[in-house]
């Protein structure tokens, strides 16, 4: 395979990497980055029908007039953005960037408020909070900082740092803004109430809100709520999976491709949840036995699971084509990715080595919320679940379809193969067979097998 050729298939992305590597190599700080490259598409897409290479001086003085005739910008974000737009032209329009007066733009720093004040105020996707949720978390900034902290400590994921930050803020300013040392298990119990009976959320967010502050009540504030007092419990719908025949499953495979058809197949073929299949390293797929090693699954539990004969060589390319871009990112002073927090401090060389690379890296790089570092992670799972979506309406499939129902759909093929069902439950990593008993409601034509008496006249 051409690495060259698979590697200059996104020309966008291999802008945005080169960006970035300007924006580090002039010395701009890892943690502004993302907020440079923020700046730089809302230029862009302020001209949609002029190419950058057309633009003139004129066009950026004109952009940044209208800047100042709205006021939504502070001047510190302002001299942001004039960073931002320096590198962007000097990579695509070399004449432009000569010819333009920057310093006619810049602002003195009399009402600049911070990094921190320009996350807050910055309310552009990918990063929308509420003013009123900020405000809390510059009120109990301590508390906030104490529970990331914690969380970071024990290892869990980033997700989960984020929900429960976001959980507690929630639960504070439901009450008025008020001190949480001084709010009673009542307080939780009324919240909880009112996430059930007024938001009508589904269970898993209710209980959700529930691990949060009881995490955040016994190991920050160190007063343990006990036994909560009686409150509506949301529902928990009893739902069968969806699960697709193998013709149906053949039709979806039919109608994706790259990327997204190796993942989805993986999917199906493996069992795979999502998450562990974007997050799939290169030292988990050994080509020798055949197998795919499950890293920190659900409940942190590894496992073992087949690899399919049929993906053997499309995997092989695609491991061909991710270390083409990880040395190119090596050459580039980069290279390096993600590894646990008891991991990197043992380790500290081994983010740049190969084996530690994710098998399915994102195309652009990304700056890490937590350390700020400049590095490729792994692609996001959004794209995957588009795809499946989009898969599925071409093949015209009734059902709905979505990236668990490959796992779902694996576990029943395996059932009707003849497999017993202890060894379905290992290789999906079910702590209890109790759980893998709801693939068997398939097992038999019918609702339970019954014949229908329609059919019997």
């Amino acid at each position: 395979m051409n690495q060259t050729a698979v590697l200059a298939k996104d020309p966008i992305e291999k802008f945005w990497d080169k960006y970035i590597q300007l924006l580090v190599k002039k010395g701009i700080k890892n943690h502004t980055i993302r907020f440079h490259v923020i700046w730089a598409e809302r230029y862009i897409k302020t001209f949609p029908d002029k190419k950058l290479a057309n633009h003139a001086p004129g066009d950026i003085t004109s952009y940044f007039s209208e800047l100042d005739r709205k006021g939504t910008l502070n001047n510190g974000q302002i001299n942001q953005t004039i960073t931002a737009l320096k590198a962007l032209f000097y990579l695509v329009n070399p004449i432009c960037f000569k010819t333009t007066d920057w310093d006619s733009f810049k602002k003195p720093f009399t009402n600049h408020v911070g990094l921190k004040e320009v996350k807050q105020h910055h309310n552009t996707p990918p990063f929308p909070k509420s003013a009123t949720l900020d405000q809390i978390r510059k009120d109990h900034h301590a508390l906030i900082t104490a529970l990331n902290s914690e969380i970071r400590r024990r290892n869990y994921s980033i997700r989960t740092e984020q929900a429960y930050e976001l959980w507690v803020v929630k639960f504070i300013d439901f009450s008025d803004n008020r001190p949480p040392k001084e709010l009673e298990a009542a307080d939780i119990t009324r919240y909880l109430e009112y996430l059930a009976v007024k938001r009508n959320v589904a269970a898993s967010t209710q209980n959700q809100a529930l691990n949060a502050l009881s995490f955040f009540y016994k190991n920050i504030l160190d007063k343990p709520l006990g036994e909560l007092d009686n409150f509506s419990r949301a529902k928990k719908p009893k739902r069968l999976p969806t699960v697709l025949t193998k013709v149906e499953i053949s039709q979806l495979l039919k109608n994706l491709s790259g990327t997204h058809s190796l993942m989805a197949s993986l999917l199906y073929g493996t069992g795979m949840r999502l998450m562990e299949c974007v997050r799939l390293r290169v030292q988990d797929v050994d080509f020798e036995y055949q197998q795919i090693i499950i890293r920190n699954g659900k409940g942190l539990k590894d496992r073992v699971v087949p690899l399919p004969t049929s993906l053997t060589e499309p995997l092989k390319e695609r491991l061909v084509t991710t270390k083409a871009r990880h040395q190119e990112d090596l050459e580039n002073n980069l290279g390096d990715t993600y590894l646990p927090n008891a991991l990197s401090i043992k380790y500290p060389n081994a983010a740049k080595e190969w084996k530690w690379q994710y098998v399915f890296p994102s195309g652009q790089l990304s700056v890490d919320p937590r350390s700020n570092r400049v590095r490729r992670h792994h692609i996001h799972e959004n794209g995957l679940q588009k795809s499946i979506k989009k898969a599925s309406d071409k093949a015209a499939l009734t059902k709905r379809v979505n990236c668990h129902a490959l796992r779902h759909s694996f576990a029943t093929h395996l059932l009707e193969s003849g497999y017993d069902i202890r060894t379905v439950q290992e290789l999906l990593g079910h702590a209890d067979v109790s759980t893998t008993m709801i693939y068997t409601h398939v097992l038999n034509k019918g609702g339970r097998g019954v014949v229908s008496p329609l059919d019997g006249l």
